[in-house]
Protein backbone atom coordinates (compact mmCIF):
# COMPACT_ATOMS: atom_id res chain seq x y z
CA UNK A 1 0.00 0.00 0.00
CA UNK A 2 2.52 2.69 0.89
CA UNK A 3 4.41 2.14 -2.27
CA UNK A 4 1.37 2.65 -4.27
CA UNK A 5 0.97 5.60 -2.30
CA UNK A 6 4.60 6.51 -2.64
CA UNK A 7 4.49 6.00 -6.61
CA UNK A 8 1.30 8.24 -7.05
CA UNK A 9 3.05 11.18 -5.05
CA UNK A 10 5.80 10.77 -7.59
CA UNK A 11 3.92 10.82 -10.44
CA UNK A 12 1.65 13.68 -9.07
CA UNK A 13 5.13 16.06 -8.62
CA UNK A 14 6.82 14.58 -11.47
CA UNK A 15 7.13 17.18 -14.06
CA UNK A 16 4.55 17.39 -16.94
CA UNK A 17 7.39 16.45 -19.85
CA UNK A 18 7.55 13.29 -18.24
CA UNK A 19 3.37 12.72 -18.85
CA UNK A 20 3.48 14.65 -21.95
CA UNK A 21 6.20 12.50 -24.00
CA UNK A 22 3.96 9.03 -23.47
CA UNK A 23 2.68 7.72 -26.71
CA UNK A 24 0.17 10.56 -27.53
CA UNK A 25 2.14 13.48 -25.94
CA UNK A 26 4.94 12.38 -28.26
CA UNK A 27 2.75 12.59 -31.13
CA UNK A 28 1.33 15.97 -30.25
CA UNK A 29 5.24 16.94 -30.71
CA UNK A 30 5.49 15.55 -34.07
CA UNK A 31 2.19 17.81 -34.81
CA UNK A 32 3.72 21.11 -33.25
CA UNK A 33 6.89 20.42 -35.10
CA UNK A 34 5.45 19.89 -39.06
CA UNK A 35 2.64 22.07 -38.40
CA UNK A 36 3.05 24.62 -35.80
CA UNK A 37 0.09 26.76 -37.13
CA UNK A 38 -2.41 23.94 -36.21
CA UNK A 39 -3.57 24.11 -32.48
CA UNK A 40 -3.38 20.07 -31.88
CA UNK A 41 -4.04 20.93 -28.32
CA UNK A 42 -7.16 19.04 -28.08
CA UNK A 43 -5.30 15.58 -28.82
CA UNK A 44 -3.64 16.09 -25.39
CA UNK A 45 -7.06 14.84 -23.81
CA UNK A 46 -8.69 13.32 -26.88
CA UNK A 47 -6.04 11.38 -27.44
CA UNK A 48 -5.28 9.93 -24.54
CA UNK A 49 -9.22 9.31 -24.34
CA UNK A 50 -8.95 7.51 -27.60
CA UNK A 51 -5.94 5.55 -26.26
CA UNK A 52 -7.49 4.50 -22.86
CA UNK A 53 -10.54 3.26 -24.40
CA UNK A 54 -8.73 0.69 -25.72
CA UNK A 55 -6.65 -0.37 -22.89
CA UNK A 56 -9.94 -0.17 -20.22
CA UNK A 57 -12.29 -2.17 -22.98
CA UNK A 58 -9.26 -4.67 -23.34
CA UNK A 59 -9.54 -5.02 -19.42
CA UNK A 60 -12.57 -4.93 -19.06
CA UNK A 61 -13.35 -7.97 -21.33
CA UNK A 62 -10.64 -9.86 -19.86
CA UNK A 63 -12.46 -9.83 -16.46
CA UNK A 64 -15.91 -10.54 -18.29
CA UNK A 65 -14.67 -13.31 -20.20
CA UNK A 66 -14.43 -14.79 -16.82
CA UNK A 67 -18.10 -14.65 -16.58
CA UNK A 68 -18.38 -15.60 -20.53
CA UNK A 69 -19.43 -12.05 -21.46
CA UNK A 70 -18.17 -9.16 -23.35
CA UNK A 71 -19.41 -5.87 -22.67
CA UNK A 72 -22.13 -5.08 -24.92
CA UNK A 73 -23.55 -7.92 -23.57
CA UNK A 74 -22.47 -7.09 -19.95
CA UNK A 75 -24.28 -3.42 -20.26
CA UNK A 76 -27.74 -4.58 -21.35
CA UNK A 77 -27.75 -7.12 -18.36
CA UNK A 78 -26.50 -4.63 -15.70
CA UNK A 79 -28.27 -2.02 -16.88
CA UNK A 80 -31.46 -4.00 -16.42
CA UNK A 81 -30.50 -4.92 -12.82
CA UNK A 82 -29.71 -2.21 -11.87
CA UNK A 83 -33.21 -0.53 -13.26
CA UNK A 84 -33.96 -2.45 -9.71
CA UNK A 85 -37.08 -5.45 -9.74
CA UNK A 86 -39.08 -6.50 -11.85
CA UNK A 87 -35.89 -5.49 -13.72
CA UNK A 88 -37.54 -4.51 -17.02
CA UNK A 89 -37.01 -1.45 -19.54
CA UNK A 90 -37.94 -0.56 -22.97
CA UNK A 91 -35.93 -0.73 -25.62
CA UNK A 92 -35.97 2.67 -26.16
CA UNK A 93 -34.68 3.19 -22.49
CA UNK A 94 -31.90 0.45 -22.85
CA UNK A 95 -31.15 2.34 -25.77
CA UNK A 96 -31.20 6.14 -23.77
CA UNK A 97 -28.82 4.51 -21.23
CA UNK A 98 -26.20 2.39 -23.54
CA UNK A 99 -24.12 3.39 -26.46
CA UNK A 100 -25.78 1.21 -29.28
CA UNK A 101 -27.58 1.30 -32.24
CA UNK A 102 -31.08 0.42 -32.39
CA UNK A 103 -29.89 -2.49 -34.87
CA UNK A 104 -27.04 -3.41 -32.54
CA UNK A 105 -29.60 -3.99 -29.75
CA UNK A 106 -32.08 -5.37 -31.43
CA UNK A 107 -29.28 -8.04 -32.57
CA UNK A 108 -27.96 -7.95 -29.15
CA UNK A 109 -31.26 -8.67 -27.30
CA UNK A 110 -32.10 -11.61 -29.76
CA UNK A 111 -28.98 -13.16 -28.69
CA UNK A 112 -29.59 -12.45 -24.97
CA UNK A 113 -32.63 -14.11 -25.09
CA UNK A 114 -31.47 -17.07 -27.36
CA UNK A 115 -29.22 -17.55 -24.10
CA UNK A 116 -32.04 -17.04 -21.43
CA UNK A 117 -30.66 -14.11 -20.00
CA UNK A 118 -33.27 -11.87 -20.99
CA UNK A 119 -37.07 -12.20 -22.28
CA UNK A 120 -38.96 -9.70 -24.20
CA UNK A 121 -42.76 -9.32 -23.94
CA UNK A 122 -45.40 -7.32 -25.09
CA UNK A 123 -45.54 -3.71 -22.48
CA UNK A 124 -48.84 -4.10 -21.33
CA UNK A 125 -49.44 -0.03 -21.59
CA UNK A 126 -48.36 -0.21 -24.73
CA UNK A 127 -49.53 -2.56 -27.19
CA UNK A 128 -47.31 -1.87 -29.47
CA UNK A 129 -44.68 -1.72 -27.74
CA UNK A 130 -42.10 -4.64 -26.36
CA UNK A 131 -40.46 -4.64 -22.49
CA UNK A 132 -36.76 -6.29 -21.94
CA UNK A 133 -36.56 -8.29 -18.61
CA UNK A 134 -33.62 -9.72 -17.18
CA UNK A 135 -34.61 -13.56 -16.01
CA UNK A 136 -33.28 -15.15 -12.68
CA UNK A 137 -30.47 -16.90 -14.79
CA UNK A 138 -29.53 -13.51 -16.63
CA UNK A 139 -29.68 -12.09 -12.64
CA UNK A 140 -27.58 -14.90 -11.51
CA UNK A 141 -24.93 -14.52 -13.99
CA UNK A 142 -24.69 -10.34 -14.15
CA UNK A 143 -24.31 -10.39 -10.49
CA UNK A 144 -20.86 -11.78 -9.85
CA UNK A 145 -19.69 -9.82 -13.01
CA UNK A 146 -20.65 -6.58 -11.51
CA UNK A 147 -19.00 -7.30 -8.86
CA UNK A 148 -15.80 -8.13 -10.43
CA UNK A 149 -16.27 -4.71 -12.92
CA UNK A 150 -16.60 -2.89 -10.70
CA UNK A 151 -13.20 -4.25 -9.15
CA UNK A 152 -11.48 -3.57 -12.40
CA UNK A 153 -12.76 -0.45 -13.45
CA UNK A 154 -11.28 0.84 -9.32
CA UNK A 155 -8.15 -1.20 -10.69
CA UNK A 156 -7.88 0.57 -14.06
CA UNK A 157 -8.43 4.60 -12.30
CA UNK A 158 -6.08 3.68 -8.92
CA UNK A 159 -3.04 5.40 -10.34
CA UNK A 160 -5.23 9.01 -9.53
CA UNK A 161 -6.02 9.84 -6.06
CA UNK A 162 -9.65 10.12 -4.84
CA UNK A 163 -9.35 13.86 -5.57
CA UNK A 164 -8.10 13.16 -8.85
CA UNK A 165 -10.62 10.82 -9.75
CA UNK A 166 -13.27 13.08 -8.95
CA UNK A 167 -12.14 16.20 -10.83
CA UNK A 168 -12.00 14.11 -13.71
CA UNK A 169 -15.29 12.38 -13.57
CA UNK A 170 -16.34 16.25 -13.65
CA UNK A 171 -14.47 17.17 -16.46
CA UNK A 172 -15.58 14.30 -18.54
CA UNK A 173 -19.16 14.53 -17.50
CA UNK A 174 -18.56 18.08 -18.65
CA UNK A 175 -17.94 17.19 -21.79
CA UNK A 176 -20.10 14.79 -22.39
CA UNK A 177 -22.72 17.68 -21.87
CA UNK A 178 -21.16 20.10 -24.11
CA UNK A 179 -20.32 22.92 -21.23
CA UNK A 180 -17.60 24.83 -19.83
Amino acid sequence: MRSNEALRRVEAEAPAELWENDRVGAGIGRWRREFPEIDSSGKAVVGRLLHLHEVFLTAINRTLARHKLKYPSFAVLATLRVEGAPYRMSPKALLDTLILTSGGLSNLLRRLEKAGHVRRMADETDGRGVIVELTEQGRRLVEPAMRDHAETERRLVAALSQEERQATARALGRMMLGRR
